[in-house]
């Protein structure tokens, strides 16, 4: 019964924060109007500015910010002890995730829907603009190099998944022209969509098969292409046809999933699975897991969106912030989704620490409680594969699914197909933030220098953005590994992901201040986190930046050094205008389209 307390209090903890912190910095500290003009309705132009029910918003802004990070990130936390992974999630998604990603999506709606890199050159100083865009750049670029590489390996692992999947891409711009141009009620097209993503997971007919194992040998490089590929048309489609859809169909389904996951996990609670007793089967504290980093500062890094990414700050202000057509639904979806990612995270954390109890594969063999944790967990090296900390979540959550009587092979069908819906819409997410960072970029670089001008000028163009933004994370993906073999960029990357998502994190908070600061409204509630997320990635990138020095890893080493220099100097551009800057309000952003007058209420 443990396990359903831990779900029960976790829920009830997040409802409350929702009512009264969210409340608090909604109406006390940022002040919510729902007469006031926003970016979308300002500034539509049907294709990235277009004003949108909050439901269809939270849907994209959720499962965009979700990807795998939730789910990776604590599955592999837990070896450190379930206690400091369960609490940090939780606390840290309340009072430091949340208040992030709400921050930044308000910011940015009073601020004509421009990113925090661009609201950065003017409320710190103008280069700011510049070192925060470049960090945006070598963070996306990352993201881009390793979510593709994530899909097309769970594709493999799990290829009943394949089908289901891509099935969702028709069926987005199917339902996108239909409520767009139709202007239909949300419920039918919702019950829809649902009925036919569930009944192609459900379906098992021959063609099905036959598709999923031939897609399944595709090389994990060809596979790069392709979602590359499908990006940069999800980027440069208006928003409604695609990404928006896409991203609103697959909250249905992954939020339909986690209900049946926790009805499972009541079941379980209650009556157990297969004649066995839900428990937690692993330790509550292991403070040194054989072979693992230490764990301060790295658990706070690893859980990564489980609880603060800085990820978020982009989706918030680059796309979020351009869809909402009301001021007020800013808490719904900022500080609503995060909390939902938390929730998510706590489900991850219970299935990889009692789900797996309930039976794990080892090879031929299956076992049970502690033993199963065990074969995941026994050490950092055989936890840290992207094959065990998702095999972990998938056959934890399927073992909860079991306890309804839903057969293995579909319960394990239904996780897999959750796993990489997450990561998909993350992926094209970040291609369209990637192609709004670089004409950003570009934009400001031309606007700087003859040079620039002459050179770069193409790169403002949405198309070529996206064609470059494509073409240099396929580039980095196909770098070769230690044994030389091609396609192991993200992977040889990802070391790097959880501390520049962390330090990009406690520098979106400098941003949010700092606009504070300039109107007099008190900074304590994002100046603590900020300091907590710009000192804990430091130190861990200072300790990697040695291994990486030390093992000769010189890729992972220049990235890590560009980016923390990058950060410094942001830092002490900041501090030296932080005087300055109290009471000053910045100059008015620039407007990117074409302008429609007058405030409505929602």
């Amino acid at each position: 019964m443990a396990t359903l307390a831990i779900a029960l209090g976790a829920f009830i903890l997040y409802g409350v924060a929702y009512h009264t912190y969210g409340k608090y910095l909604a109406q006390k500290l940022f002040k919510l109007d729902p007469k006031a003009q926003v970016p979308a309705v300002e500034l539509e132009d049907g294709n990235d500015f277009v004003p949108t029910d909050k439901k269809i918003v939270f849907g994209h802004h959720f499962t965009s910010i979700a990807g795998t990070g939730p789910i990776v990130g604590p599955a592999l936390a837990v070896i450190w002890g379930w206690v400091p992974a369960l609490l940090w999630v939780i606390f840290g998604s309340i009072l430091i995730g949340a208040v992030h990603d709400f921050g930044s999506l308000v910011v940015s709606l009073r601020n004509k829907g421009q990113t925090v890199g661009d609201i950065a050159g003017r409320v710190i100083s103008p280069r700011t603009r510049i070192l925060f865009l470049t960090i945006l750049f070598l963070a996306l670029t990352i993201v881009l190099a390793i979510f593709g590489l994530v899909i097309a390996a769970v594709f493999r692992i799990y290829p009943q998944s394949i089908f289901p999947c891509l099935v969702q891409i028709p069926l987005a711009l199917i339902i996108g022209i239909w409520i767009h141009r139709k202007g239909m009620h949300l419920l039918i097209p919702s019950i829809l969509a649902l009925l036919v993503m569930f009944g192609s997971i459900v379906l098992n007919l021959d063609f099905i098969q036959n598709f999923n194992t031939t897609l399944a040998n595709w090389s994990i490089l060809h596979w790069c292409g392709v979602l590359l590929g499908y990006c940069f048309f999800a980027s440069v489609l208006p928003v409604w046809t695609l990404l928006q859809p896409r991203d609103y169909i697959n909250s249905l389904q992954l939020i339909a999933t986690l209900g049946l996951v926790v009805i499972g996990l009541i079941v379980a609670s209650f009556v157990g699975s297969d004649g066995r007793e839900l428990k937690i089967v692993a330790p509550a504290f292991h403070w040194n897991p054989e072979g693992a980093p230490a764990i301060f500062p790295f658990l706070f890094i690893t859980i990564a969106c489980g609880a603060i990414s800085g990820f978020h700050c982009l989706v918030s202000s680059g796309t979020s912030s351009k869809q909402l057509k009301c001021e007020t639904d800013a808490r719904f979806i900022g500080f609503g989704s995060m909390l939902t990612e938390g929730f998510l995270a706590v489900f991850v954390i219970l299935a990889c620490v009692a789900g797996l109890g309930l039976g794990a594969t080892a090879g031929d063999t299956v076992l049970y409680g502690e033993e199963a944790f065990q074969a995941r967990y026994a050490s950092w090296n055989s936890a840290q594969g992207l094959g065990a900390k998702v095999g972990a979540f998938v056959e934890g959550a399927a073992n909860f699914l079991k306890a309804l009587s839903i057969p293995s092979h579909l319960a394990i069908t239904l996780i897999g197909v959750f796993v990489v819906s997450f990561a998909a819409t993350t992926l094209d997410t970040a291609c369209r933030l990637q192609r709004y960072v670089v004409q950003e970029l570009a934009g400001t670089l031309t606007r700087s220098h003859p040079v620039f001008k002459k050179n770069l000028t193409w790169l403002t163009n949405k198309y070529a953005a996206t064609l470059f933004a494509i073409i240099i994370a396929y580039l980095i993906a196909r770098l070769p590994g230690a044994d030389g073999t091609p396609g192991k960029g993200g992977t040889i990357l990802w070391p790097l992901f959880g501390i520049i998502n962390q330090l990009l994190a406690g520098l979106a908070f400098l941003v949010i201040t700092f606009w504070l600061r300039r109107r007099n409204i008190p900074q304590l509630i994002t100046i603590i986190p900020g300091i907590i997320m710009l000192i804990l990635p430091a130190i861990a990138m200072a300790m990697k930046l040695r291994t990486f020095a030390e093992t000769q890893q010189w890729l992972l080493f220049g990235f890590g050094f560009a980016t923390i220099l990058l950060e410094i100097w942001m830092i002490i551009e900041a501090m030296s205008v932080w005087k300055k800057a109290k009471g000053v309000i910045e100059t008015a952003p620039e407007l990117l389209s074409s302008s429609h007058e007058g405030g409505r209420s929602c």
